[in-house]
């Protein structure tokens, strides 16, 4: 329940990084430090200035194919195979031998086994899906209806309206329950909505994908349902919230006490909804998207129960695809991955196996993980380069000339409330789910419902300041808004991102720009919207604000100008987050590095001075391809930009890089100076 959102919230906010290390100290001393730049992958026939992705990474994107099970591949792709095969050797571990009932072994060994099995899988077709499509024709009325959409939450079953627990943004010493629009099959409301030919095919290609699954899985006059389903998610998404306004938190946030809900939905049995969830004690809900929630209440009732039973059975049928049959789970690829991704094979079984378990008991694998891969060095290591990257921030903003002294208070207050969490918890999650061998199925569903329910157990709670929304084995780095926390799982500090046998200059370009590019989610767009202590709160100047969105509207032309394929251009709102935090980031690890050179002189090393190997290491971070239809899922649903723009977008806005590499007026990145934002 929560990862919808935590995931929406934190998605609101991501990155990537890594780090390999000694363990003898004496040893490490003898270490003859690397440039840690990749030479072998750069074509330094191109020009700095004209593309400076190509220029650090350009000899292995001519020679490097995306594998045909991956839609892209680059850096973050590859570190997070390493960290599955790590985990399968986990698994392995646990693989012979019998183990007590309820033990994390057990639990382990035998869900893997039982995602693996696909004979049984193939034996059971679609008839583990018989009890939720009873439960949906069980539906007489629409007060039943209303009591199926909480049920379904329960299991992560789409549907129009999802509840969540989070931290109530204006008080986050509490937690609180909200809604959220959901209920599409398709990534996002513009594929339903846009003319062109491609939204046209991908339309009708989805249709024969419900027709398809429908035979699959038995159900009669599949053709018939497949248009009504269409039609019916067709209306939602013509209410849903456009993905560039749900960044505005502020004017997201509408909390309304429990007893004055059906003011917004007056059709809609509120009492029987949060019975069903659960809820019916707590005193407020926060209902995120308003308008489209008040709309729904008219699209249920001009629904008749009968096509919302089809819609449900395909809301059913869709969510639980990959845990179901060979032939069901081909079906679901072939529509999402190799018609909208452009994937051409599956990834091996044993790979999708290993994913399930860390989705499912990430932390029970998390623990052995760390005792494996993640020595106490790193974390040593880590904690100094926060240091030196908060430090870099707080100079910053004392220097910063557009800012008054209030608000670079506030700022600074904010700063220094920061928390870093890095590699692994201190507390670990407990898993109290059966889990049997051969029932993947029924896992699934008791662990969706376990994790629901721990959900819930926090209402009432105070806040767990010790949780994390990622394994540590998650090749992936976030910021919370409302702990103002930044979190770094040990599987992304490893090389290239971070190496201890490298020379500064290139961990600061790399990892040092992933910790400030978090640090910088403090202040993006919505960040800033947040005090320290978590609260959702204004703490800017009129006149500071106004200059804040004038510099960060600057940056919204700039990606908007930015063109991914031919005709289909990045979306400068929607990526707004991830581009300061981009900016932010390797602005202030290039501020970091110097810091942590203590005035002394940087050493050249492979002929590239310090300040270049900042660049190189951050453009090496980067270094990615991606099919040309991913790449159009990742414009239409990502709010992070494509890798090159994650690059080219942010090094043109900094100075040191037209001095680092001797970039003139002529060449393609090059802005005027009064073009180059700078925002921190």
């Amino acid at each position: 329940m929560k990862a919808k959102f935590v995931i929406k919230i934190l998605s609101l906010f991501v990155a990537l990084v890594s780090i390999s290390c000694k363990s003898d100290s004496k040893e490490e001393k003898e270490i003859v430090l690397t440039s840690g730049v990749l030479g072998e992958y750069m074509d330094t026939s191109v020009k700095p200035g004209d593309n400076f992705t190509a220029f650090v990474n350009g000899t292995w994107m001519k020679n490097t194919e995306i594998p045909s099970d991956k839609s892209s591949y680059g850096i973050g792709y590859i570190l997070h195979e390493e960290s599955e095969d790590s985990v399968k050797e986990i698994i392995e571990g646990s693989a012979d031998g019998e183990f007590e009932k309820g033990t994390d072994e057990q639990k382990v060994q035998d869900l893997y086994k039982s995602y693996i099995d696909l004979e049984t899988r193939n034996q059971l077709g679609a008839s583990p899906l018989q009890p939720e499509f009873d439960k949906v024709d069980s539906i007489n009325n629409y007060d039943d209806l209303a009591t199926y959409f909480a049920y379904a939450n329960k299991y992560g079953i789409s549907v129009p309206l999802t509840l969540f627990v989070y931290q109530d943004l204006k008080n986050p010493t509490i937690y609180t329950v909200y809604t959220y629009q959901g209920g599409l099959g398709l990534p996002d409301r513009e594929y339903y909505l846009k003319d062109d030919d491609r939204s046209k095919e991908i339309r009708a290609k989805y249709v024969e994908h419900i027709k398809k699954m429908f035979d699959l899985a038995g159900i009669q006059a599949a053709e018939k349902a497949a248009v009504k389903i269409m039609s019916i998610e067709t209306a939602i998404a013509e209410k849903h919230l456009e993905k560039e306004k749900t960044r505005d938190l502020v004017s997201l946030y509408n909390m309304f006490p429990t007893d004055t809900l059906s003011n917004i939905m007056p059709n809609f049995n509120w009492t029987g909804y949060l019975e069903e969830a659960g809820i019916k004690d707590e005193k407020n809900l926060g209902v995120l998207m308003l308008d489209y929630t008040k709309a729904l209440d008219k699209i249920i009732t001009s629904t008749s129960i009968e096509d919302w039973k089809i819609y449900l059975k395909w809301s059913a049928l869709n969510t639980y695809a990959s845990r179901l049959s060979k032939a069901i789970t081909d079906q679901n690829f072939d529509f999402y991955s190799k018609e909208l991704r452009g994937t051409p094979e599956q990834r091996p079984l044993w790979r999708r196996g290993v994913s399930t378990v860390n989705g499912t008991l990430g932390e029970v694998v998390g623990k052995i993980y760390v005792k494996k891969h993640f020595p106490p060095e790193a974390k040593e290591r880590m904690e100094t380069l926060v240091s030196n990257l908060l430090k870099a921030y707080e100079q910053s903003i004392k220097e910063l000339d557009w800012m008054s002294a209030d608000t670079k208070k506030e700022a600074l207050d904010k700063l220094s409330k920061f928390t870093p969490k890095i590699g692994y918890p201190d507390k670990w999650k407990s898993y109290d789910i059966d889990i049997k061998r051969e029932d993947l199925f029924g896992n699934l569903q008791r662990a969706a419902l376990m994790e629901y329910n721990r959900e819930l157990a926090k209402l009432g709670q105070p806040i767990d300041k010790t949780e994390w929304g990622m394994t540590p084995q998650t090749v992936n780095a976030y910021y919370n808004p409302t702990l103002n926390e930044i979190v770094f799982p040990a599987a992304i500090l490893q090389p290239p991102f971070f190496d201890l046998n490298a020379e500064d200059a290139i961990n600061y370009g790399s990892i040092g720009a992933v910790i400030g590019h978090e640090i910088g989610h403090g202040f993006d767009d919505k960040g800033s919207t947040f005090d320290g202590d978590g609260a959702m709160r204004n703490w800017w100047t009129e006149n500071d604000l106004e200059e804040f969105k004038k510099r960060t509207s600057a940056l919204v032309s700039q990606y908007d100008s930015f063109e991914a394929l031919p005709g289909l251009n990045v979306n400068g709102e929607f990526t707004l987050g991830e581009n300061i935090g981009d900016l932010g980031g390797l602005s202030i690890a290039l501020k970091a590095y110097k810091i942590a050179l203590n005035g002394k002189e940087s050493p050249v090393m492979d002929n590239y001075t310090g300040e270049q190997r900042v660049f190189i290491g951050y453009a090496q971070s980067w270094r990615n391809k991606i099919r040309d239809e991913a790449l159009r899922v990742q414009i239409n649903t990502d709010p992070h930009s494509p890798a090159n723009f994650r690059v080219n977008g942010v090094v043109s806005n900094i100075p040191e890089f037209y001095t680092a590499f001797n970039v003139q007026k002529s060449d393609s990145l090059y802005l005027a100076p009064e073009k180059r934002v700078k925002i921190w």
